[in-house]
């Protein structure tokens, strides 16, 4: 007698006994990154209104956003342009202070979150498919949360890693909306023998996107990657559409960085609704929303300056004129600023021209020395910016210099001493 049936029938059971869990991360606060929260919120929505359970979705996001003295529709969020409130109903469990990296990796892991916020935390086993969203700024191999901190690829991959041994899931997906995004996963190359299949925003070298410039909040209300998934999972026939299948779309339909994917490519056939809820949309708020390409698209760095400019160009009086070009200058200066410490640590430790150009120039692909980089992000993060931490964003984009030094093997001390020296200045 063939076994087949038996294992035909042990298999199916396996998937109708499978519970569905989800944890969703906004990394950012502050109203000039209103589309990381935006695009969470719009995430709780597709899920819960294809029937995942409250329950088991753990949402993550500062909420300094829908009462913000400059949101012009206190306790409502939009996703898109003319879109529905994405923000009512949504259950905040870790907001403010309770949105961190270490928070995040223990809820991963299942341990035990009493005392702090909602208390959820993941309680999946192993047949169970796990989806996890995070939407925010990113620099080569890392991640940002709230108030500048990060999460480094190797505590990630190292949590990834546990979970699997733990047997916390059957099958986990992952989306990663950040700047340099796919570092967090070519860094340490996630295997593609543990089950997950992670797509990321950008590759690991380059900026991702932010579009929907919107003139009456005066923000920008979504990143390119995330209103593209989101858009097609409103729409889609969740069981019918793959992975794959959103993945191709959403590559062909981001422009401005690449999309890619890591992992277990065949996670990707499975059907969206694995992962993203298996319900008919009820009460739907987004359905009915029309698909909008992006336009008014803009590197996440210069993201601030841009909504400087665009408040500029709807200014009424010379007042409010004056007001925003004199934040335009302290912007500019602070970014030329962080550019000259940047240089200024490098040539601290090396004379010679040609290695300090590359290595200010010349972007790592990976950051080899995790122990060194990762002491040198804190203590540049720490020391430079202890007194004005909101000028960090843009230093971010200069973090890869930091991999570069470390990539050239130079003792991690070394590195600390000229970061103190010039950050003393």
């Amino acid at each position: 007698m063939s076994i087949f049936p038996v294992i035909f029938f042990a298999l199916l059971a396996q998937l109708s006994s499978a519970e569905h869990w989800a944890v969703l991360v906004a990394g950012s606060n502050g109203y000039d990154n209103y589309r990381h929260q935006a695009d969470v919120c719009h995430a709780y929505q597709v899920l819960h209104k294809h029937g995942f359970p409250d329950e088991r979705i753990i949402v993550m996001m500062f909420d300094d956003l829908a009462n913000n003295q400059r949101n012009p529709t206190p306790g409502v969020i939009v996703n898109q342009p003319g879109g529905p409130d994405v923000y009512k109903g949504v259950s905040k469990d870790y907001i403010e202070s309770d949105v961190t990296p270490e928070n995040f990796l223990k809820i991963l892991r299942g341990e035990n979150m009493t005392g702090i916020g909602s208390g959820k935390t993941l309680g999946s086993g192993a047949a169970d498919h796990v989806f996890v969203y995070f939407a925010d700024h990113g620099a080569p191999g890392l991640i940002a949360f709230p108030n500048w901190q990060e999460l480094h690829a190797r505590d990630l991959m190292d949590t990834i890693q546990f979970m699997h041994s733990k047997e916390k899931y059957g099958q986990m997906v992952i989306y990663v909306e950040a700047c340099e995004s796919g570092s967090m996963f070519n860094h340490d190359k996630l295997p593609s023998d543990i089950n997950v299949f992670a797509t990321t925003a950008a590759n690991g070298q380059e900026s991702s996107y932010a579009c929907y410039w919107d003139n009456t909040r005066q923000t920008y209300l979504a990143d390119v990657y995330s209103a593209m998934w989101l858009q097609d999972s409103d729409k889609a026939d969740m069981g019918m559409e793959t992975l794959w299948q959103q993945f191709e779309k959403v590559k062909e339909q981001t422009s401005g960085s690449h999309v890619r994917f890591f992992g277990d490519e065949s996670i990707a056939t499975e059907p969206i609704a694995q992962f993203q809820g298996k319900g008919a949309m009820n009460g739907n708020t987004t359905k009915n929303v029309p698909t909008i390409s992006p336009h008014d698209m803009v590197p996440s760095p210069d993201v601030s300056m841009m909504i400087l400019y665009n408040r500029l160009k709807a200014a009424t009086t010379d007042d409010e004129r004056r007001s925003i070009q004199y934040e335009m200058q302290v912007e500019s200066e602070t970014r030329a600023a962080i550019k000259r410490l940047m240089k200024n640590i490098v040539q601290e430790i090396y004379t010679e021209s040609h290695p300090r150009t590359l290595l200010l120039l010349q972007q790592a692909p990976v950051a080899i020395q995790h122990e060194c980089y990762k002491s040198a992000v804190t203590a540049f993060r720490e020391t430079c910016f202890a007194k004005d931490i909101s000028k960090y964003e843009y230093a971010l984009r200069h973090i890869y210099v930091l991999a570069n030094l470390c990539n050239e093997g130079l003792n991690t001390e070394l590195i600390l001493r000229s970061i103190n020296k010039m950050c003393s200045q």
